[in-house]
Formats: C-alpha cells, structure tokens, sequence
C-alpha cells in the first residue's frame, strides 16, 4: 500500500501569524510529501529484498524506514495537533480533563507550558518535544525525541511539537524561544485531549499499524 500526503485541517495560512503560509506550504508540501516519497520507495526496496530472500539489504533498509515512517507519523500528528488561533479549541478550557490531568502533574496549565518549552529549547540538533502518557502507570511526562524517531514504546503521545528549523526557520530565524511560546495559541487542545482519553491505536488512526513495523 503506498502512502499519501494527508491533507490540513485548515488552509496554509491559518495559522498565522504563529506560523507564517510559506512555512505551513513547504513544511507541508514539501518536507512531509518527501518523507512519504521515501517511505513508499523504501516499502517497494525492502518488498523486493524480502521476494528475493536478501536479508542483508533488508537490514540496510530498516533506517531509511524508521526515518522516513517516524517522518510521516510525526508530521501527521503536528498537523493534528494545530488549531487556528480563533477556533474554540485553541482554549485550554477546551480540555478540561486533559488540564485538570495537567494542573495535577506541574500544578498548572502555565507550569506544565513553561516545563515543556524549556524542554523543546533544550534540545541539541533537530528532534520533537511531546507530552506522553506513559500506558502502564498513566502518569503524564515531557520527553524528546531525536531527528525523526517516534515516542517509545510504552508511551502515548498527546501533543507533539517539531523543532526542526524547517519548521520556524524562514519566520524566527535563530530565534526558537519565540517560536515555541507562540506555538501555545494554536495548539489543538480538544485534539490532544481525545489523545489524552482514547486508547493507544486510536492517537494513530489510519497509521497505526505502521507505527508497529518501527
């Protein structure tokens, strides 16, 4: 089965001024279509590898597919979790499990922002920041990840945010900090609450089962 660029939920410049059209086009267009490029050309690699019993090329495959299937996934989620400024679910209000969860684990909705921008502005090289839930213990925790590795196993991701330069550089130059507060008035709170509420599978939806082959 190949692989499609899902489209937004709301037009390029939706979400500005956080986010300006020409990132949103090109991250989307661009960046995201050629992870899905090189995931589907990778799938037909290591199908052909599998047909013609050659372990070692299937071996020298799997990077290329964690790379480009945590690209996809990654990015699908971002999209997800993004909400015109104006729209009712921008407000932590929107949430009220999901803040009352977090109000519980940092002692307030602000605590728990300032928490995870210092984590977001912590990180050395490209990567993600992401609110988890852990789905053993349900406690809820702020963890990274590197280039395009998803969130581990064990671990349910909630919001994810990409600190890659393609993602902020065109509008913030060097200037990350501004970039992650302004990224709060456009996160889709009502989304990552029904993260927060539905089991693991359904946080990947038509994804999931590629989640499971990385």
């Amino acid at each position: 089965m190949a692989f499609t660029l899902p489209p937004l939920p709301y037009a390029y410049d939706a979400l500005e001024p956080q986010i300006s059209a020409q990132i949103m086009t090109l991250h989307h267009t661009k960046h995201h279509q050629t992870y899905i490029n090189v995931l589907n050309a990778t799938l037909a690699s290591q199908a052909a590898a599998s047909n013609k019993n050659d372990i070692v090329s299937q071996i020298h495959l799997q990077n290329n597919l964690n790379f480009s299937a945590g690209g996809h996934i990654n990015h699908t989620l971002f999209w997800e979790n993004l909400i015109p400024s104006s729209s009712p679910s921008a407000q932590p209000s929107s949430a009220p499990k999901l803040s009352a969860a977090l109000t519980s684990r940092w002692g307030s909705v602000s605590n728990f922002q300032e928490k995870f921008n210092a984590v977001l502005l912590g990180l050395k090289g490209s990567g993600w920041g992401w609110l988890v839930q852990d789905t053993e213990s349900g406690i809820l925790e702020i963890i990274t990840s590197k280039d395009q590795d998803i969130v581990p196993a064990g671990k349910k991701p909630l919001l994810g945010i990409d600190m890659w330069e393609h993602a902020y550089y065109l509008q913030y130059l060097n200037d990350k900090a501004s970039y992650a507060k302004g990224i709060w008035k456009i996160v889709n709170w009502k989304k990552v609450e029904e993260r927060f509420e539905g089991n693991f599978d359904a946080v990947f939806g038509a994804l999931a089962g590629l989640r499971s082959s990385i």
